[in-house]
């Protein structure tokens, strides 16, 4: 039996039918305004969905119980293989938005997602070299602050940009609320991504290029005895006493005693995420290591790229996981 609702256009009700042979009055959807569509469109829905609130309480359970098994399973998975982990989470974050992108013909993040591939595919093939060149730990840790710094500058922008809009300030440059707002959200999911991929990145570069210079082991103690003129984390001699300001760089002294390259030692705890001493494993704290309270935020942010990565790595699996159980058992 065909269900059958009222659409009211222009103070006229319309009855339509859902399958075509009971709809002698077609509705001709092109001469109506986006309102009226969408007016259409709402009515269509609630008419196919009437009497499926059971199939819906049963749909909603399975995405609960699968969210809830998922989030167990990979909190189990990290914890005792945290390797294989992140390099699968790391292939996630690399291939899902790849997926959908291309699918939905989003061409311009395809152009930033193809030099950001490029980039980094070269700088990690150098990070991964033995024996490992002298200029390579310089040059990973600038490429991926850059990249740390502009991420966390586009997020922020695209933040302000969503509540201006949220606000109404958009109307004063006589801006559309929904042109605003894309532009808005597309800045914020570009510095989060390119933020979180770019992370993880440096991480496994970090592991290379350490345990290649030889200071740093990730479990056992140092394969090479480290020298007081020597930085740990790029092997490179130390020119400028700590006392003394350099031209270039300066050094930093961590809590252990242990002195680094200044841009070593940030990009090693900020950029790698290991808040340790490369040489000794000792804690490193933060909060005392940036004096300068315009970078405090820099931590907090990385800590919230590091929650948004199962979202973007994970989350989409998990649905369609979900989508494909509904598939099996009827309910559509």
């Amino acid at each position: 039996m065909a269900g059958v609702f009222e659409v009211e256009v222009d103070g006229v009700e319309h009855d339509h039918g859902l399958q075509h042979h009971d709809e002698p009055h077609q509705l001709d959807l092109s001469k109506l305004s986006p309102e009226e569509k969408w007016r259409v469109e709402h009515a269509r829905m609630h008419a196919k969905h009437e009497g499926h609130a059971a199939m819906h309480a049963e749909m909603v359970l399975i995405l609960i119980v699968t969210l809830v098994v998922a989030q167990l399973v990979l909190v189990q998975w990290k914890q005792r293989h945290p390797k294989s982990y992140n390099l699968v989470t790391l292939f996630q974050m690399w291939v899902v938005p790849l997926y959908f992108t291309t699918k939905l013909h989003w061409w311009r993040f395809l152009s930033t997602w193809f030099i950001f591939s490029v980039i980094t595919a070269y700088i990690s093939f150098r990070a991964t070299r033995k024996p490992l060149a002298c200029t390579t730990p310089r040059l990973v840790y600038k490429w991926f602050l850059l990249l740390y710094k502009i991420s966390y500058a586009t997020g922020i922008a695209g933040y302000t940009v969503v509540m201006f809009t949220l606000f109404g300030i958009n109307l004063i440059f006589r801006i559309k609320p929904e042109d605003a707002m894309d532009f808005g959200v597309s800045l914020l999911f570009y510095g989060l991504y390119y933020g979180v991929l770019g992370r993880d990145f440096a991480e496994m570069c970090a592991d290379f290029m350490a345990s290649t210079v030889g200071y740093y082991s990730s479990s056992g103690m140092p394969t090479k005895h480290l020298s007081d003129n020597i930085c740990a984390v790029c092997g490179q001699p130390i020119l400028v006493d700590v006392s003394e300001e350099g031209i270039i760089e300066n050094t930093y002294r961590l809590s252990c005693n242990h002195v680094f390259h200044e841009f070593c030692i940030r990009g090693w705890c900020i950029v790698g995420k290991k808040q340790m001493c490369p040489y000794c494993k000792e804690k490193v704290d933060l909060k005392r290591m940036f004096s300068n309270p315009w970078e405090r935020p820099h931590v907090m942010y990385g800590q919230l790229l590091d929650w948004l990565r199962y979202l973007v790595a994970w989350q989409p699996v998990i649905i369609g996981f979900v989508q494909g159980i509904n598939y099996v058992l009827g309910l559509e």
